[in-house]
């Protein structure tokens, strides 16, 4: 996403937080999936100070926020912390993290811009730790719905790359191993005043391919716009347990206690 609509990214964020007041978790280490510099970084050094926080960079940041992050990051790196870029998790498909190394991840509005969600979901499990939470927002197939009947020859329209209702990541969660399940929704409509500032956002939102329009045709586009906002989160429970097959679980006998028999009098 673009800076035109980062005021979206720190809005659905204060909402996620929100719902984790009341989710009880022993943070010791957190990672921020993408991290959008100027509000989450600040929000969680807040809120667990003595936590390492990895944050993944948004690859559209501006210098300015850049540096800020970058100050902020070596103050925290008395806590082990760091950043780096998004890119390096969008090129990979993999983060630099170790297994079982992080109690929190955070994710604002990614899961929509990727090829592979269910990569994503896979390398949350193998990052988290026993117990760990995994919280995430996205924009759902519904997004920017009353562009679908406009014809403007110009206006080439593209779908999310991953247009997962909440029931869709609900059963990925769960294919993936992840405990009890919370997801939620809910419509946000935004108004125009003018449709040069809803192609600014359709455009941010990646809703389009071009946007090669004739000021005679700008009156055709909607003055409002949709969005689907998806929220979820999930734990990463019996990590000691196999991948299930046929619905049953296996479990590693080495993760068997055994129990010795005291000696009779």
């Amino acid at each position: 996403m673009t800076q035109p609509i980062r005021w979206l990214q720190d809005e659905i964020a204060d909402r996620m937080l929100q719902k984790l007041d009341i989710v009880k978790l022993d943070v010791k280490d957190i990672l921020i999936v993408p991290d959008f510099p100027g509000k989450h970084l600040d929000v969680f050094a807040k809120r667990y100070p003595r936590a390492r926080l990895i944050s993944l960079l948004d690859e559209g940041v501006s210098g300015f926020a850049m540096w800020r992050v970058k100050s902020i990051a070596h103050w925290r790196s008395l806590f082990g912390g760091r950043t780096d870029s998004l890119a390096s998790y969008t090129s990979s498909g993999r983060f630099d993290v170790p297994d079982n190394s992080v109690d929190l991840i955070f994710s604002d509005l990614l899961l929509q811009d990727l090829a592979d969600p269910k990569q994503f979901l896979h390398e949350c499990w193998r990052v988290l730790r026993e117990g760990g939470l995994i919280a995430f927002s996205y924009l759902g197939p519904d997004t920017g719905k009353e562009l679908r009947s406009v014809v403007i020859p110009g206006l080439q329209l593209k779908n999310l790359l991953s247009p997962w209702d909440m029931h869709d990541m609900g059963d990925a969660l769960l294919a993936e191993r992840f405990s009890d399940p919370v997801m939620d929704m809910e419509y946000l409509t935004l108004d125009y005043e003018n449709s040069t500032l809803l192609l600014v956002d359709i455009k941010a939102l990646k809703l389009i391919h071009s946007t090669s329009i004739e000021d005679s045709e700008l009156g055709v586009l909607p003055q409002k716009l949709t969005l689907e906002v998806v929220y979820g989160h999930a734990w990463a429970i019996g990590k000691h347990l196999a991948k299930a097959k046929d619905s049953v679980a296996y479990i590693d006998l080495n993760q068997i206690g055994r129990k010795t028999r005291p000696d009779s009098a």
